[in-house]
């Protein structure tokens, strides 16, 4: 199965994904639990989907690819499910339009969390005599909903702030400290490889294969760029100015008029963003965030240098621990760097459009669609984000969106 990386020695057991599969639908009804049921069915643009629909989703892929094809004797109880939670696989029975989520509001929230224990409950008992072919399901699909927990913060987030109250999400403080002074870090010109390596644990395909790479001597900076320098931009003009903006991203800012990151304010000449915690205080030593890719570009140009390409990224980070601020920290905010970081608070734009591997093949079949159909049009970011499960995140992931999105905790780290 091309999907995600062999079972080997190194991967997981049964029972590793047994207790994996229970913490991480634990964890999902726990980034659920602060909302109602009406924000939960909230769908505050196109690009975002409902809390309720991701919970159901998430619960449909467990369904769809491994019990209902697997199980012996297992009957969907709900049969409409198949076509109401699917999200976007063709060769299956259809989908509604990801645009009309929010309309779905039969099944209500407790139909839907019935449907998660019936679907828990089954996966449970099925798990310990599982083939070691459907181990491999198991593991995306456990992966496959560390995705959607992310996806629950980003789009609970916006729906809030669209909301006419604004309220917080949860109520949780950031520390405060300075970030310490940018650096720059030299990497010397040769050939390198990057891509999972096979043998390693789980990966996604699109982290596949692992090739070689040549790249010119480059640095990277130790840090992201901070508010107070994305305000230094600001202050000089950078919307203003349309030499430092690629053609299509001058277009963006003048049909959205766009002239400060998503969710900040100007309020009696202070700004202010809004969070998971509500309104707060821009902090100037926090790294800025809800970027778009047209952002980070036009920053990096004015500051005199450009954004790294996803392979300049990787090296640099494959020899770096995975810390920073990340989903269990709770607070679902950037923070200000205390050490020379590569992984967690804010996802970084890379220069690297999403496309496929030297070697890459689709998986055949309805999981091809998984990664595969998407390598158009979108650029690579890196690093996770503080909404981002640790246990999710390693130096070949490959996240990716289109140029113009804000809502996800996008960043930006330069290169030289």
């Amino acid at each position: 199965m091309a999907t995600i990386a062999r079972l080997n020695q190194q991967s997981a057991t049964a029972e590793q994904l047994l207790r994996a599969f229970t913490s991480v639908r634990r964890q999902t009804g726990a980034l659920a639990a602060p909302l109602s049921a009406e924000d939960q069915l909230i769908q505050s643009m196109p690009e975002a989907s409902p809390t309720k629909w991701h919970l159901a989703h998430t619960t449909w892929f467990f369904e769809t690819f491994i019990l209902a094809p697997h199980l012996k004797g297992y009957k969907r109880q709900h049969p409409e499910f198949e076509y109401l939670f699917n999200s976007y696989y063709k060769q299956l029975r259809g989908h509604p339009l990801r645009s009309r989520r929010g309309l779905i509001s039969r099944p209500d929230l407790n139909e839907v969390m019935a449907y998660r224990k019936q679907v828990d409950e089954a996966m449970l008992a099925f798990l310990p005599d599982a083939s070691a072919e459907l181990l491999e399901l198991v593991e995306l699909g456990i992966n496959h909903e560390q995705q959607h927990q992310e996806l629950i913060v980003t789009d609970i987030k916006h729906a809030l702030w669209s909301s006419p109250l604004q309220p917080a999400y949860i109520d949780a403080r950031t520390p405060k400290h300075s970030a310490p002074p940018l650096r720059w870090k030299n990497w010397a010109e040769g050939v390198y490889e990057i891509g999972h390596a096979a043998g390693s644990g789980f990966a996604f395909d699109n982290e596949e294969p692992r090739h070689k790479v040549y790249l010119q001597p480059y640095q990277l900076a130790s840090r992201c760029v901070t508010n107070r320098e994305y305000l230094e931009f600001m202050n000089d003009g950078g919307y203003q100015h349309a030499e430092l903006w690629l053609s299509d991203g001058w277009d963006r800012v003048a049909a959205n008029s766009w002239s400060v990151p998503l969710y900040w304010q100007e309020r009696e000449g202070e700004w202010w963003n809004y969070s998971a915690s509500g309104w707060r205080p821009v902090e100037p030593d926090e790294p800025v965030c809800h970027v778009s890719y047209y952002e980070a570009d036009a920053y990096a140009q004015w500051a005199g240098a450009r954004l790294p390409t996803e392979a300049e990224w990787e090296v640099a980070a494959s020899s770096e621990p995975v810390r920073g601020r990340l989903l269990e920290s709770g607070r679902f905010h950037p923070a200000a760097a205390d050490h020379s970081q590569m992984f967690g608070d804010v996802w970084e734009w890379t220069s690297s459009a999403y496309s496929a591997y030297p070697g890459y093949r689709r998986a055949k079949g309805v999981l091809g669609e998984y990664n595969g159909k998407f390598m158009c049009n979108q650029l690579v970011l890196r690093g996770g984000s503080c909404a981002t499960p640790e246990a999710h995140i390693r130096a070949s992931y490959r996240n990716f969106f289109p140029a113009l999105s804000r809502w996800q905790f996008s960043g930006i780290r330069l290169a030289k």
